[in-house]
């Protein structure tokens, strides 16, 4: 019995135990103890110097650093783009050289190269060994221009396109040594329509002020689909090129058509260089369109704004315009505020993006689809 006795007041005494330790509050963690409370799922308009980000897409001609500088001010690097264009290629990468060599964490370039002697023995290997030159030198992208296809002829007189046999071998070195392509081949659909039926206003001022690229005022002219499947003609035989479609790839007007290349060319992506507002035109009517389409294809779209200053520009109204177009196209982007633009009259909402997809449009994106940058 008092064995018994004993195991029963040692039970007891457990039990009670227990029992105060269950009443007892539970000891507050402390500030070490806490978890970590969740991120934030998306940026503010406000985070916009804090975040760093990519233009992908600028045009620098003129060795100065006042556009650089306002750049690393809106936390952003830069890929500066060669183009068959107005001053010699030639002068456009010594001079990108110049600026990479001074802002080597801050800007890069992209190489192109121009049509002389195209049509003879000469011209292949003069392109071949002035990309070389290029790559040796830094270059990390290939610009092909609209002159391809806009006015270059052969000796007949028949438009060349970008899917002309004559372009193969370039393109097969380019693919060689692991370079993108960034190429801005047709223009906006609103190039085909007369001026007023233009959905952007910056269309209509380019094209006023550049009649020869008034595709309206030129019947004669391949058509804007001649341009779109020359270029996609191109992919087809060059299936792992590495290819970036400048200014939304020419689809600027649709996301449904841009989805569609996306969907059948796994190596192209796009850059937005001047193409946001056709983006936000398309958001006036059906915002959850173009928010689903950012979503969906967020490792295909590249943030660039196709800004750039040369020898004759103001440098203090370039830098203006520029800053004040990121600091939209951001607000855009991250927010689901109800703004408007300069580009048309309506009023839209923000897409607000999620911090992943706009961290992939404004940085990972450039790293993926512009090795080196």
């Amino acid at each position: 019995m008092k064995i018994n006795r004993s195991i029963q007041f040692i039970f007891l005494l457990v039990a009670s135990l227990l029992l105060q330790h269950c009443n007892t509050p539970a000891k507050e963690k402390t500030a070490t103890e806490t978890e970590e409370a969740p991120k934030a799922e998306y940026y503010t308009a406000a985070d916009f110097y804090t975040v760093e980000k990519y233009d992908a897409h600028v045009h620098i001609n003129v060795v100065d650093s006042t556009f650089i500088n306002q750049a690393k001010k809106d936390n952003l690097r830069l890929l500066t783009v060669n183009v068959n264009s107005g001053r010699p290629v030639e002068e456009q990468r010594a001079v990108a050289l110049k600026l990479v060599k001074i802002f080597p964490d801050r800007l890069h370039f992209a190489t192109s190269f121009n049509l002389k002697n195209w049509g003879t023995k000469k011209w292949l290997p003069q392109t071949i060994a002035y990309l070389k030159q290029s790559f040796d030198s830094g270059a990390i992208a290939v610009k092909i221009w609209k002159n391809i296809g806009m006015e270059l002829k052969d000796a007949n007189g028949k438009w060349v396109m970008i899917d002309d046999l004559s372009f193969d071998s370039v393109l097969n070195f380019i693919e060689k040594n692991n370079i993108t392509v960034l190429g801005h081949l047709g223009e906006p659909r609103n190039a085909w329509l007369a001026t007023d039926s233009m959905t952007i206003k910056g269309d209509k001022q380019y094209f006023t002020e550049h009649p020869q690229y008034h595709q309206f005022l030129h019947k004669e002219n391949p058509s804007y689909e001649d341009q779109i499947n020359a270029r996609d003609n191109m992919l087809k035989k060059h299936p792992n090129l590495r290819f970036a479609g400048a200014h939304l790839g020419s689809l600027e007007w649709n996301v449904d058509e841009l989805a569609k290349r996306l969907d059948q060319f796994p190596n192209m992506a796009v850059d937005m260089a001047a193409r946001i507002p056709h983006l936000q035109v398309q958001s006036v009517k059906n915002r959850q369109k173009v928010h689903d389409f950012m979503v969906k294809y967020q490792d295909r779209l590249i943030y660039a704004t196709d800004h750039g200053v040369d020898p004759k520009s103001n440098f203090e109204a370039v830098n203006k315009d520029a800053h004040d177009v990121r600091i939209s196209d951001w607000k855009f982007f991250v927010t689901d505020e109800e703004m408007t633009v300069p580009d048309f009259t309506e009023k839209f909402k923000g897409l607000k993006l999620p911090k992943e997809v706009v961290d992939k449009i404004y940085r990972s994106n450039a790293k993926k689809w512009f090795p080196g940058i």
